[in-house]
């Protein structure tokens, strides 16, 4: 169990219970459009209120599912960006319907589940726990199911829209930070001329830190991924890495004892 989604297990139990105890909170933490000017805390809370003990046992599985190799990947901090900006963007695609409420972490747990599937496509989910569904598959499913839903063929009561919010959210944040290395930047010094940050070390002295990553020490999860990456330079050299990869590599380097 990673840390953020330790937390956010907690929190989204925490609110239910609180929900059973004063349902009046429901109705307040509750997100629609048309109120967000008077209740502004609706875009966040909305996420951590569920409509029944199924509503929120479902979504805290799929979160203790995926959501653990995710951080691991990602890092904390960004993992807990990815699920916020998901949740966000669920919201304001669900803003199309202005005067309808909706609640759950449905949409910001779809984030989650794209970039797992981002990351490990080929990896098979039992639906079920019988029907095996490759999890770049298992987006596309959703992702049609959501379309469909929203056009008023799916089923009632679910937010449809906050669902491709999510996945929407999730796709744009993961293109950023893949696509946003640890480049050279100029900065501004006051007084004086800019300045030019000193270059990443050299490739070598890359690879020699990776090399001596203590994989032993490492949790099961990362090191399947550290030997994924480290495989994939093998196979495709050093420049086939994404920046978030080759952050991830540095991460794991820190590490040691």
């Amino acid at each position: 169990m990673t840390p953020w989604v330790k937390r956010l297990l907690i929190a989204n139990v925490a609110v239910y219970l609180l929900q059973l105890a004063y349902p009046e909170l429901t109705n307040l933490l509750s997100f629609a459009a048309a109120r967000v000017l008077t209740a502004p805390w609706t875009p966040i809370t909305y996420m951590f209120v569920h409509g029944s003990i199924w509503h929120i046992f479902f979504n805290m599985l799929v979160l203790y599912f995926f959501g653990p190799r995710v951080e691991a990947r990602l890092g904390s901090n960004r993992f807990l960006t990815l699920y916020f900006i998901s949740g966000l963007t669920g919201a304001l695609l669900s803003s199309w319907n202005p005067y309808v409420p909706i609640i759950g972490a449905s949409g910001a747990i779809f984030g989650v589940e794209l970039a797992y599937a981002r990351y490990w496509p080929r990896d098979k989910i039992y639906i079920y726990g019988v029907l095996p569904v490759e999890a770049r598959w298992l987006v596309v499913i959703m992702t049609v199911i959501s379309i469909f839903g929203a056009g008023g063929l799916g089923g009632s009561g679910i937010a449809h829209l906050a669902h491709l919010g999510g996945f929407l959210g999730a796709a744009i944040y993961l293109y950023i930070i893949e696509h946003t290395g640890t480049r050279s930047r100029t900065v501004k010094t006051s007084g004086t001329r800019p300045q030019v940050k000193q270059p990443a070390p050299p490739r070598g002295d890359d690879m020699k830190r990776w090399s001596t990553i203590p994989r032993s020490e490492l949790h099961e999860i990362n090191r399947t991924e550290v030997d994924r990456l480290l495989d994939k330079i093998s196979l495709k050299g050093i420049d086939s890495l994404t920046p978030a990869e080759r952050a991830a590599l540095d991460r794991f380097s820190k590490q040691k004892s």
